[in-house]
């Protein structure tokens, strides 16, 4: 009888061991799933922010007031130097700027089938880009010092918004060295997402980019992984294109403006003629595949090899920060 009852007891033993076995396990893969979806090494590209101290500072003239110029002579009491006229030369426009980090998976296709006007729907061939966005904190903005100069230093913006701008963008050429192929905006599909999300994300959330607008992105320590992911989806992709840019807009704040000479003039709205560009994130592509057999699996992250220039770099880059 002490035999049996020691056996009994050791089977509760370890059957209560396997039970908090269990639990434990699970409440690990729920911290697991809370910190974010766990992929394979390399299945995530992450490209980090990236802020240029000269970013921060802007020297223009304010052509609003050059554009008048019996301001020359005013005020007649004091030197030239003085006037509002020669005061509104070269200009210092400080501003504090922001950067967030971009990490995406590889870029793939898939059919969906994409209600119409008519009602009825249509197979597509859509390509996409899953992509998480989060706010690592990274910023630079101007502080004035004792004796009235300014020096760079950082700058954590918490909380953000990233309004997303994904345009598609072939790099083929002609002879001559002029690009032909076509640029794609990046299209809300409903119908779509829930499609990627069960590929690609089947545990966690995908947003559309208006949805993704609407996002507030708190400030994440260097350690955590969180943010938010979202979907880029084109449709209509010319099957004939080999060399292809993703351009990502609205991940930083930084701009380039000019006054093109000549554009503004006295009587015109503040600014007319001016002309912004804004800094963007370009990722290079290529595929060599087969027109009338598109597969995601030919799709090459980075320049073809000896095509760099077609992507505007001499480098060979897999991805550079541009302004337009």
């Amino acid at each position: 009888m002490r035999l049996i009852s020691l056996l009994y007891f050791n089977c509760w033993s370890l059957a209560i061991v396997l039970v908090l076995f269990a639990i434990g396990s699970a409440r690990a893969e729920d911290l697991l799933d809370s910190a974010g979806p766990q992929f394979a090494p390399g299945v995530l590209t992450t490209i980090p922010p990236d802020l240029d101290r000269a970013d921060t500072l802007s020297v223009h003239d304010m052509i609003e007031v050059r554009a008048n110029a019996d301001l020359q002579r005013e005020p007649f009491t004091t030197t030239e130097s003085r006037t509002l006229y020669e005061m509104a030369k070269s200009v210092h426009f400080r501003r504090d700027i922001w950067c967030l980090e971009l990490a995406f998976k590889p870029l793939r296709m898939t059919h969906v089938d994409l209600p119409r006007a008519s009602g009825k729907v249509e197979r597509k061939l859509i390509w996409y880009m899953v992509y998480r966005v989060r706010n690592s904190g990274v910023g630079l903005g101007p502080e004035q010092q004792d004796d009235g100069t300014f020096k760079t230093a950082h700058r954590a913006h918490d909380p953000l918004r990233f309004v997303p701008q994904f345009l598609l963008m072939s790099q083929d050429r002609d002879r001559q060295g002029e690009r032909i192929g076509k640029t794609y905006l990046d299209r809300i599909l409903p119908a779509a997402i829930e499609t990627i999300r069960r590929r690609e994300l089947p545990s966690g959330r995908l947003l559309s980019s208006v949805q993704m607008s609407e996002a507030v992105l708190g400030l994440e320590g260097s350690r955590a992984v969180g943010g938010a992911w979202g979907v880029a989806t084109w449709v209509d992709i010319d099957p004939e294109i080999d060399f292809f840019s993703v351009l990502v807009g609205g991940l930083t704040n930084a701009n380039q403006w000019q006054d093109p000479p000549g554009q503004f003039r006295l009587g015109d709205p503040p600014g007319n003629g001016r002309r912004l560009s804004h800094k963007k994130l370009q990722l290079n592509f290529w595929r060599p595949g087969d027109t009338y057999a598109e597969n995601e699996q030919e799709i090459r992250y980075g320049p073809a090899p000896g095509k760099a220039h077609l992507y505007g770099s001499g480098e060979g880059v897999a991805y550079q920060w541009v302004y337009r």
